[in-house]
């Protein structure tokens, strides 16, 4: 009788273990902004976001089985509902790469991929979210056109026909680029996302909102245009693709395509990539002359960085939220302050697949005790 209750009491434990540790993620502060800031309390016109990238899901008609669809689709599903209960966030943002191979997708595969989305997330879809395109879920440059790319913006909210978007929450101006296609040389596509940054452009300029719509833009002439505006003092800035971490902040004038190293632009044209970790200097830096970003939020690397620009623009990498990745999952809780001007930045880690496993094991063996320990009695 002492042995059975014994076991029934660890089987408790073990419970209450995978109830309350397993799925609740692990918060570290980034260093960045001071102890006075951390420790103050959240105030009601502060903005917390969650960011989560690489989530790699591949639909319900895909599965390898049984073990697959609990430690994964069950694990993550309730990651996201203890993470809604511990974070208490405004928002959420994905940057990319919602699906494994969406690129490659038909219709009804896709729509898969779409609940099973809707069923991890739970509790946020009562929020605003936005989703960033990555690569897999639009393809590489020679799968890229319209018709890949309207897949991603018709089911998510707040994309135009390029797959980028601009939006506000609270006091913070957010804009969201289809970084995929700035790396696919004559690509239309890519024309269509530099007139979106070439608008956005001229929207922080004149200030003038959505009214600046029907102001002309020369068609595939992005030449510089003068920024007077201030380093840090444009949006936001969302992507999936890292920008690269020039040596030197050298705004030169011409256009974007002549910007390129010559080897970098044959390597654009060819409609390749390949493994690609960072968008080109050319590209970065033409973004970095058309925004001016308060701050940029990145993904595509699977690994959390942070990294300050030469030009003081902090931009910081969300690792992967995905056991295919071959990492513990991860993410990232950001709160923009209300004076406009800092964000506090957590980097927060969930338990790895082998640790979910083991106590899994740990629970069935305990079961098997106490159910032989059951019939002995």
């Amino acid at each position: 009788m002492v042995q059975k209750r014994l076991l029934l009491f660890l089987v408790t434990i073990l419970h209450i273990f995978y109830e309350n540790w397993v799925p609740t993620p692990s918060c570290d502060v980034v260093p960045g902004v001071s102890n006075q800031e951390i420790h103050q309390g959240k105030v009601e016109d502060d903005l917390k976001v969650m960011m989560v990238a690489d989530l790699l899901l591949s639909g319900h008609e895909s599965r390898s089985g049984y073990l697959d669809l609990h430690f994964k689709d069950f694990y993550f599903s309730r990651f996201f509902r203890k993470s809604f209960e511990f974070l208490k966030p405004d928002m959420l943002i994905v940057l990319g790469d919602v699906s494994a191979k969406g690129s490659e997708l038909s219709r009804s595969k896709w729509a898969s991929v779409l609940q099973e989305f809707h069923s991890l997330l739970g509790p946020f879809l009562d929020l605003p979210y936005h989703v960033v395109p990555g690569d897999r879920d639009i393809g590489e440059c020679s799968q890229l056109n319209d018709i890949s790319v309207n897949k991603i913006t018709r089911s998510f909210p707040g994309l135009d026909s390029a797959g980028c978007g601009a939006f506000d929450i609270g006091n913070v101006n957010f804009f969201s680029l289809n970084s995929v296609a700035l790396l696919c040389g004559d690509n239309d596509l890519r024309f269509s996302v530099e007139k979106a940054l070439e608008r956005e452009h001229i929207e922080l300029q004149t200030g003038s909102g959505n009214d600046s719509a029907g102001i002309k833009i020369p068609q595939y002439d992005f030449s510089w245009r003068e920024n007077a505006m201030s380093s840090g003092s444009g949006p936001v800035l969302l992507l999936h693709f890292p920008l690269h971490q020039i040596a030197e902040n050298n705004w030169r004038s011409g256009s974007l395509q002549d910007k390129a190293e010559p080897s970098k632009r044959s390597q654009f044209r060819d409609g390749s990539y390949g493994l690609s970790q960072t968008l080109p200097p050319n590209a970065t830096e033409y973004i970095f002359h058309a925004l001016r970003p308060r701050m940029v939020f990145s993904a595509h690397t699977q690994t959390f960085s942070d990294h300050t620009h030469p030009d003081g623009i902090r931009e910081i990498v969300v690792p992967a939220m995905s056991w295919d990745a071959g990492k513990k999952p991860a993410f990232v809780a950001v709160t923009f302050r209300r004076n406009g001007t800092s964000a506090i930045v957590s980097h927060c880690k969930l338990a790895g697949r082998s640790h979910v496993l083991l106590f899994y094991i740990s629970l069935l063996f305990v079961l098997v005790l106490t159910v032989q320990t059951t019939l002995r009695s």
